[in-house]
């Protein structure tokens, strides 16, 4: 079953599955759903406008009918998607060099082989419709997909069962038979100021070590957690972890050690980082 990751933004969704992959060895592949995304998209690509481009250059320099047919087959602007790179990386290797107008290939770890699996990130499926989930899961069901202009479907060959984890914003509702089919992790930040505060410098000492000192750390969070409560009073999503890392990050590079980094937090990093509501002080 795919895992469903569920969390406010910038709780540390997306690099779940990145930190999965890298753990585990395996392939990363990655699509970020949007809008107009179809459930078709996460198979293959056909580039249909690539296709027309190609025939009207075609017929300004070219007149064997033979050549033509062969440059214009529908097989060389067929892309893989990311299922077909997690179920059959070698087939998805073979398409890709032949088609000319592909789309971006990913890149397997060093010494990688098909057998030992990918990590499949499906990132923001609530922009999605309906229809995307459920395609999806229909397709994890089969283990294969059909592909146009293909003698036989996609499938899973030679490679261990992919781990594909799924992220929402909760922007959309997501059908409810898509989500009992998953698995289920709720990512969610402490509800009171000191676990809050605590949470985040435990995160912000791991990735910056001795970079900020434990009092800028603590306060950023200070800040951090006060912003939440504007931002959420206003009628807008709070800020969260991810801006927590930002600002520390800046602060490190900015300058060296205390006490510029508190100035800078205080006078620069903290209304750039954390404000992004209206002022409705202002006049």
């Amino acid at each position: 079953r795919p895992l469903l990751v569920r969390g406010e933004p910038g709780t540390g969704k997306s690099q779940l599955a990145r930190a999965a992959a890298e753990q585990l060895g395996r392939l990363f592949v990655a699509e970020v759903v949007h809008s107009r995304s179809e459930s078709q998209d996460l198979q293959y690509h056909f580039d249909a406008v690539g296709r027309l481009g190609e025939a009207q250059a075609l017929g300004h320099v070219c007149r064997q009918e033979k050549e033509v047919r062969e440059k214009l087959a529908p097989i060389n602007f067929l892309s893989p998607g990311p299922l077909w790179w997690v179920f059959d990386w070698q087939k998805a290797e073979e398409q890709y060099k032949q088609c000319p107008h592909h789309y971006p290939r990913p890149e397997p770890p060093k010494d990688w082989q098909q057998e030992q699996g990918a990590v499949l990130l499906i990132d923001e499926i609530d922009k999605a419709d309906a229809d995307l989930p459920n395609g999806l899961l229909e397709t994890l069901g089969n283990g294969s997909f059909p592909v146009p202009y293909l003698q036989e479907a996609v499938g899973m060959n030679n490679t261990t069962v992919p781990l594909v984890i799924i992220t929402t914003n909760e922007e959309r509702e997501l059908p409810p038979a898509f989500v009992r089919r998953c698995l289920v992790l709720h990512l969610r930040l402490p509800k009171e100021e000191q676990e809050f505060c605590s949470f985040l410098m435990k995160r912000g000492e791991h990735h910056f070590g001795s970079g900020c000192s434990k009092e800028v750390m603590s306060k950023a969070a200070e800040l951090l957690w006060a912003d939440r409560a504007e931002a959420r009073r206003q009628g807008e999503t709070p800020p969260g972890q991810a801006e927590y890392l930002d600002m520390l990050r800046a602060l490190s590079r900015l300058a060296p050690e205390d006490p510029q980094q508190q100035k800078n937090l205080l006078e620069t990093v903290a209304e750039y980082a954390l404000k992004k509501y209206a002022d409705l002080d202002e006049e």
